[in-house]
């Protein structure tokens, strides 16, 4: 709502474009510039920055990388950023969105069922034109998470919503998540000769991949080794975000239950 009446009154001077950012990030002194920039060059409809997040507390270090690490792979940021791929995603926190494909693609209106608002928006702007999204350090999130309750009301806001609200899509998620990330650690530790190999190769291989993002955020690289223990609280999030829902109560967002308003 609040976007749609900015959207509304800066439109009458009739820009170029829309930057929406959180009121909670702080930007680099040149971090517009460089945004436009970025959208001028192809004439990009939508140009997001995924922000860095807050990683000081215990929660934060054990949490939040890998909500970006699960993010880029739920939306690959190639994909989203291939004109030629269907996928698209941004990040709320920072978007730059080019003023006549947001009118083209119907205005703030167009995304307003949509828990997850930010992906929503790179979807109809797509279908104007080329979008891009990254990760970067010119923007910095203040909000702090500093219990693990924090973080969970974070992710199970939406992420039920992200699987369409489909029990089905729940069940082929939380099992990928244990194949992927504790099976691995049940054969390493109680598996025999080539079985027990593989499953220690697998653990080898997610924590070698957990590494990028690790050193994003400055963190040892030891963290990896936790990556099956860190997929399982996500698997719970998961699920805990499903049972809101059924009860009524989800995507609560500032005492309100928003999903009954899913179109």
């Amino acid at each position: 709502w609040a976007m749609r009446q900015v959207v509304g009154q800066a439109a009458l001077s009739a820009p170029e474009f829309f930057w929406f950012t959180d009121a909670d990030i702080a930007h680099a002194p040149d971090n517009l510039r460089n945004l436009v920039a970025r959208a001028e060059e192809g004439h990009k409809v939508l140009v997001s920055l995924m922000a860095r997040l807050s990683c000081r507390t215990a929660a934060e270090h054990f949490l939040i990388p890998a909500f970006v690490f699960f993010f880029d792979m739920l939306f690959p940021f190639g994909a989203a950023n291939d004109p030629k791929s269907k996928l698209a995603a941004a990040a709320g926190g920072c978007m730059l969105a080019r003023r006549s494909a947001l009118e083209a693609a119907g205005g703030i209106d167009a995304i307003r069922h949509n828990i997850i608002d930010d992906c929503a928006l790179a979807r109809v702007l797509k279908a104007q034109g080329p979008i891009w999204l990254g990760l970067t350090n010119r923007a910095v999130s203040l909000r702090p998470y500093e219990h693990l309750a924090d973080i969970r009301k974070m992710v199970t806001r939406s992420a039920y919503a992200q699987l369409g609200n489909s029990p089905f899509m729940l069940l082929g998620t939380l099992a990928g998540l244990f194949i992927v990330y504790i099976a691995p650690v049940l054969g390493a530790l109680f598996a025999m000769y080539y079985v027990q190999l593989a499953a220690y190769l697998a653990w080898i291989i997610m924590a070698v991949m957990f590494q990028p993002i690790l050193r994003f955020y400055r963190l040892s690289p030891l963290w990896g080794i936790a990556l099956p223990l860190i997929g399982a609280f996500y698997a719970a999030f998961t699920l805990d975000s499903a049972i809101q829902h059924w009860s009524g109560k989800g995507g609560m967002w500032k005492g309100r239950a928003q999903a009954e308003k899913q179109a």
